[in-house]
């Protein structure tokens, strides 16, 4: 049987890497034991689904978009911890957690960018074309990770933590101007300005 997927390494060189995976451990060694890597699985994927209902529910009342970035912040707890959990408490399942995990980012995926492509701050065909950019981008990933037995988490130094950043800033912004003015170009939406450098960026990534 091949065991390339449960020997991986995994690759994360961004700015916020290190102090990430000290705060992770950290948090992980004063869980509950209640608490566990499932559980937070599933909270993920939940917080992913509020917020896209929440970018949805903004088209008819911007005031939801506050609950976007508790939803962003909730979803970096329970993505990036259950697997540090099953780390420190030494129950890891490799096979399992690799196929479960990037399903459920999947998923997220498809929540957040349909709830922006419902939500009337970015156009539906540009959260399309991030959508079908970000399958793209996973599926290199999953056949590297295949082929060289290194999990890539970040291109350029910009990881799915600092993606939340950007999003939470960027829905945040939304309150002062949804539009940006690019001169002669005339005046478009700042996310689908943000989605092309997105497809842009991912396309040489």
């Amino acid at each position: 049987m091949d065991t390339t997927l449960a020997r991986h390494v995994r690759e994360y060189r961004s700015p916020l890497a290190e102090p990430e995976r000290r705060l992770l451990i950290w948090l992980a060694g004063r869980l509950p034991a209640r608490i566990t890597s499932d559980q937070l699985t599933l909270l993920g994927l939940a917080s992913t689904l509020a917020g896209g209902l929440a970018f949805w529910g903004a088209r008819m009342e911007p005031l939801w978009l506050l609950a976007v970035v508790p939803a962003l912040a909730a979803n970096w707890f329970g993505d990036s911890l259950d697997g540090t959990l099953a780390r420190v408490r030494n129950r890891q399942r490799p096979r399992y957690g690799y196929y479960v995990d990037h399903v459920i980012d999947l998923l997220g995926a498809l929540f957040l960018l349909g709830g922006l492509a419902l939500s009337g701050y970015m156009s539906p065909i540009v959260a399309l074309g991030l959508l079908a950019a970000y399958l793209m981008v996973s599926a290199e990933v999953f056949l590297a990770t295949h082929a060289r037995g290194v999990f890539r988490m970040s291109f350029a130094g910009v990881g799915p933590t600092e993606l939340r950043i950007l999003l939470a800033v960027g829905t945040i912004a939304l309150f002062r101007d949804p539009h940006v003015d690019l001169g002669s170009l005339g005046t478009v939406r700042m996310f689908d300005v943000g989605g092309l450098v997105v497809m842009a960026f991912a396309s040489g990534a």
